[in-house]
């Protein structure tokens, strides 16, 4: 969780510079061409080679076939190296083609701005191989229990454009973020060798193609790549349709999107990373009550940190990104946008929260078919909701970028729902009471902070918008501290119990 914070905020340090850097136009342009290489990484490496390889490597070993599981390794690392250095050369080949008919068809009225794009497109097309041998290597160095630098790798990418944004954007302007973007993602890879190294693993150059291991894991891979394909078709949409709106409005849907993730990385992702080696092996030796009962701590350990950072981030949208971004190129306008965006994004914090824990738990038993499926429903309906909310905010006069958020939040809840219910009859229930116990206690304290900020909100309206933001943060922080604390949440309990005892063990070693 520390490491994904600190990435978090290196991500949030980037997002302040870039935002004052380059005007919205150019952004977008950055935007679109950077969803090519992130969609090549997400079908390839990212959920799917993850989903599908690392309960397959952790089932080997726990059952000490290390040499096995290291052929396994070596295997994938060479065809992901293959698939991903091909798919990125024809990305680039044909990156006018992909811009002026899938990706930003709105960007090429322009033809600064589709020059712009496509040549951003074929530089950053190189960090989809970096980030897929990377991907990788997180799924080894986690099946080994390490955790802590896989997951600084995110802060080395965004010190990555950082460096651009500060040093190579002073000669190169927008093209020296581009080039960041590759520095970011071979530091985001050169920083897992050294703990990699350190296991001793056997490598060879072979694919492995007679492997039996390696066959399951691309079975296993199939309906996660078609399920990862239709969630990136759901941005693809997104960034065709906010090509279409004002300027700025793809850059305001990343930047609001950005934020939420902030928080959902260190509230769900710490613990679906953490928690899927246990589930895995929990699963290879049989013992699902075990699971049963870690999936429940781990939901309801999660609920207690996501409703309170959704509500907040609803109530305190728009001074967060006056207080973050609203400098330089980055004028009120792209700030309103921003702001709506967030606030539609930020309501769907718990859903993302409950479907990043859940479809571990689902991988970690081997099914990739039913969070796939689900998934595809779910991600069918965000595109029909994208083109209905986005007119019907039109419509009534309201940004229709929002509508573009609200869709992906509505689709979210369902989908994070579904899942639910599959897993509690494959589990043959997850402690439900359990969990709905410890939910209604974090909703009713949340709700206690809501009405807080709400409060604070009206009481502080001439004030500059950072105190707004700053002294939000820390009411809302005390009144659900006071709540949960009141209502006895048996986490909060045993955190302050922790807590107490290592003051009395220093106190007594101290005397």
């Amino acid at each position: 969780m520390l490491a994904i914070l600190f990435g978090q905020l290196m991500g949030l340090i980037r997002g302040i510079l870039v935002a004052s850097a380059f005007p919205a136009s150019e952004l977008d342009a950055f935007s679109a061409a950077n969803r090519v290489s992130e969609t090549l990484f997400n079908l390839i490496a990212a959920g799917a080679l993850g989903s599908a390889f690392l309960p397959t490597f952790t089932g080997l070993l726990v059952r000490n076939e290390r040499a096995p599981a290291w052929k396994l390794a070596s295997s994938l690392i060479n065809l992901v190296t293959l698939i991903l250095s091909l798919a990125a050369l024809l990305a680039a080949l044909f990156a006018p083609q992909i811009v002026r008919y899938l990706l930003a068809p709105g960007l090429s009225r322009d033809p600064y701005l589709f020059a712009l794009t496509v040549n951003l497109l074929r530089i950053q097309s190189i960090s989809a191989v970096l980030f897929g041998l990377g991907g990788l290597i997180i799924s080894i160095l986690n099946a080994h229990q390490i955790f802590f630098i896989p997951q600084i790798t995110a802060a080395m990418y965004q010190i990555g454009q950082i460096f651009g944004v500060l040093v190579l954007a002073r000669w190169m302007g927008i093209y020296g973020l581009a080039w960041g973007v590759v520095i970011g993602a071979s530091l985001f890879l050169l920083i897992q060798l050294p703990p990699l190294f350190k296991l001793r693993g056997e490598f060879s150059i072979s694919l492995g193609w007679t492997n039996p291991d390696l066959r399951s894991v691309i079975r296993l891979m199939g309906p996660r790549v078609f399920g990862a394909a239709v969630v990136q078709l759901n941005f693809w949409v997104n960034t065709n349709l906010g090509s279409r709106m004002a300027a700025g409005s793809l850059i305001s849907l990343s930047y609001g999107f950005m934020l939420m993730l902030m928080a959902q990385a260190v509230i769900a992702q710490s613990v679906a990373i953490a928690a899927m080696p246990t589930f895995s092996a929990q699963h290879a030796l049989g013992k699902q009550d075990e699971m049963r009962t870690s999936l429940a701590s781990a939901l309801r350990g999660m609920f207690l940190l996501a409703l309170p950072a959704s509500v907040g981030l609803i109530l305190l949208a728009r001074p967060i990104v006056v207080m973050l971004y609203q400098r330089g190129q980055f004028n009120a306008t792209v700030t309103e946008m921003t702001a709506w965006a967030l606030l539609w994004y930020a309501a769907g914090l718990v859903g993302h929260s409950v479907m990043e824990v859940l479809t571990r738990a689902f991988y970690a038993q081997h099914d990739t078919k039913t969070p796939v499926i689900i998934g595809t429903i779910a991600m069918g309906l965000n595109v029909v909701f994208s083109f209905a909310f986005s007119r019907f905010f039109s419509q009534i006069g309201w940004m229709p970028h929002g509508g573009l958020a609200l869709a992906n939040s509505l689709a979210t809840a369902l989908e994070a729902t579904a899942l639910f219910i599959f897993m509690r009859r494959r589990l043959r229930g997850i402690e439900g009471s359990y969990i709905v116990r410890g939910f209604a206690a974090c909703a009713i304290a949340a709700l206690g902070m809501g009405i807080g900020l709400w409060l604070w909100i009206q009481a502080t309206g001439g004030l500059a918008r950072w105190i707004v933001a700053l002294g939000g943060v820390v009411i809302g922080g005390i009144i659900y501290g006071v709540g949960v604390i009141l209502l006895r949440i048996p986490e909060i309990q045993m955190l302050m119990n922790a807590i107490t005892r290592r003051l009395l063990r220093r106190a007594t070693t101290s005397s």
